[in-house]
């Protein structure tokens, strides 16, 4: 069965002579929502709910009205996964979605792991850049959801398309220029790598990397580091505490990166949306991107190293 789903604008509600809900005149919506606390929010006060879960894990049942988001929708081509869609790309994505700049959207992903949660970030972060302020994700997910005991719907829902037009902010994304500023001591930031330290000592590697290694000058802090309860990520306070414990709230500016902008993206969120630090930029190529362009990197292992010189020579 397929229902429609309309969206809700401060417009259109003014013009009917309806009050708005208190999130659109407040920014008190977000950046986490319980289980409860969406369950709670239905009426005039529903958001729009982005199930990021591929079509078969949200056709195995998903929260009531929400609309089918795959994430790969708001990510970049295999060989490069961390790349954000043009402008083009994600105003035609948001209006097929029925996002819109007034509704909130809550943003639900599996709920599966510490992992998962760099999903729900990185559509957050992609939204929020494209000028979505009101916006929350589901703690814990589909399986939070579940285990509060509310019910699923089977039912496919199909959003009024918007006619949003996005205008992709740089204010908390860092491009390959500014990290090679870094790099070379031009410009002050500290890079923060999401990975487990098995990456970031050159252990591991993405396989769409060039090679392993990080950022030089880098600092580690895992993305699981937020996590202490299950894939339900720690409160604001106790983000602030964590950041503070960590000095990471120290630093002019902190770009974070992993492999693809994945688990980065958790760092992000953390710090910006919880934390509250300020100028956090996601890096969101990252070593993918990185590796490949040929960039300087720090723990690379010996072998790897010397052959990619000699590449390098070559050409």
């Amino acid at each position: 069965m397929t229902m429609p789903i309309k969206t809700f604008t401060a417009a259109a509600a003014l013009a009917l002579g309806l009050s708005l809900p208190a999130y659109a005149e407040s920014d008190a919506f977000g950046p986490l929502v319980t289980p409860q606390e969406l369950s709670g929010l239905q009426g005039e006060s529903a958001p729009l709910i982005l199930d990021i879960r591929d079509e078969e894990g949200y056709g195995a049942g998903h929260i009531a009205d929400a609309v089918n988001a795959p994430y790969p929708l708001f990510r970049g081509p295999a060989d490069n996964p961390g790349q954000v869609p043009d402008g083009d790309k994600l105003t035609e994505t948001l209006r097929a979605l029925g996002v819109t700049r007034e509704q909130p959207v809550v943003v639900v992903h599996q709920g599966s792991d510490e992992t998962d949660f760099g999903a729900a970030a990185r559509v957050y972060w992609t939204l929020k850049s494209s000028g979505v302020s009101h916006l929350a994700i589901l703690n814990g997910g589909v399986e939070g959801w579940k285990a509060e005991g509310l019910d699923l719907s089977n039912d496919t829902v199909t959003p009024e398309p918007s006619d949003i037009t996005v205008q992709f902010s740089d204010q908390w994304l860092a491009d390959a220029d500014e990290v090679q500023a870094v790099v070379e001591g031009r410009d002050q930031a500290l890079l923060l790598d999401a990975r487990p330290e098995s990456f970031w000592n050159g252990e591991e590697m993405h396989p769409a990397a060039a090679r392993p290694g990080t950022l030089p000058q880098s600092k580690y802090f895992s993305h699981s580091g937020w996590f202490s309860n299950g894939p339900a990520i720690v409160d604001a306070d106790a983000a602030h505490k964590l950041a503070q414990s960590e000095g990471l709230d120290d630093a002019q500016e902190v770009v974070s990166f992993c492999n693809t902008g994945h688990w980065a993206a958790t760092n992000w969120f953390a710090l910006s949306e919880l934390a509250g630090v300020e100028n956090v930029k996601l890096y969101p190529e990252s070593m993918v991107g990185w590796s490949n362009a040929g960039g300087e990197m720090e723990n690379v292992p010996g072998p790897v190293r010397n052959l990619w010189n000699q590449v390098k020579s070559i050409f």
